[in-house]
């Protein structure tokens, strides 16, 4: 692996402040929203649509710059990084590894992840180049950003939809990161288990993968299923796939 390349929200960085901080626009308790979050994600819908459900019809990015013109815009600090950030990006650019974040994010959100010194080689946001994902021009420009070849290329996020799938299929190596509620409630799905190149708990074992995937394209897990009983993992997945519900998918 010559470039790793890092989705934002709930990959490096926490979203509890920012939905605590919704929360407190909306006059609810925070668990209230983080239940309607939950809710939805495992729904196969997008998390924001927790906050349409309390007020039907809310407009999302009008109701983002409200609450920048009142002074309660976006916020981001050391205590927003998972804890595993900076030790795994400095250990892989020390392996030799360019290093990019590239995720879905305000312009703001860029300038605030700048200004944190992260040791990366580029910090972009998708609205800092003017599209989001899961758009293919976006991992379009991932590939651009990396400087290596796609086979040489592995883009790591939570979002199974917005991250590994159309990852994927731009022809990337992915890593699934099982963090936060998409990476948590879907990490064992079989669509992200056929997908995935490989599957996470934590971005230190990024470090470990350096030089593990080769060109061919095949397809590792550092946790695999240790069952070798076959009518048993047959089983054991038809129980998961009626607990996670339907995925919705862009493959």
């Amino acid at each position: 692996m010559e470039t790793i390349v890092l989705d934002i929200g709930e990959t490096l960085v926490r979203d509890d402040r920012h939905w605590a901080s919704w929360a407190d626009w909306l006059g609810v308790p925070p668990h209230t929203l983080g239940a309607l979050v939950g809710a939805a994600v495992a729904q196969g819908r997008e998390a924001t649509d927790a906050l349409r459900i309390l007020r039907p019809g809310m407009d999302v990015e009008e109701a983002c710059r409200a609450r920048t013109a009142a002074g309660r815009g976006e916020h981001l600090d050391e205590s927003d990084l998972y804890q595993d950030v900076r030790p795994a990006l400095g250990e892989l650019r020390a392996a030799g590894v360019r290093v990019v974040v590239a995720g879905d994010g305000t312009v703001r959100a860029g300038e605030l992840l700048r200004a944190l010194d992260l040791p990366a080689d580029l910090v972009v946001t998708s609205d800092e180049w003017g599209v989001r994902k899961p758009d293919p021009e976006f991992f379009a420009r991932v590939a651009e950003a990396s400087g290596a070849a796609p086979e040489a290329t592995l883009y790591v996020g939570d979002h199974p939809a917005d991250d590994l799938f159309p990852a994927a299929a731009a022809g990337l190596r992915t890593a699934h990161l099982r963090r936060g509620p998409y990476g948590h409630w879907w990490a064992d799905h079989p669509d992200v288990v056929e997908t995935a190149d490989f599957r996470i708990d934590a971005l230190t074992e990024l470090v470990g993968l350096v030089g593990v995937a080769g060109a061919d394209g095949a397809s590792s897990d550092p946790d695999p299923d240790p069952d070798p009983d076959p009518a048993s993992a047959s089983a054991s997945v038809g129980a998961k796939v009626v607990r996670r519900g339907a995925l919705r998918s862009v493959r």
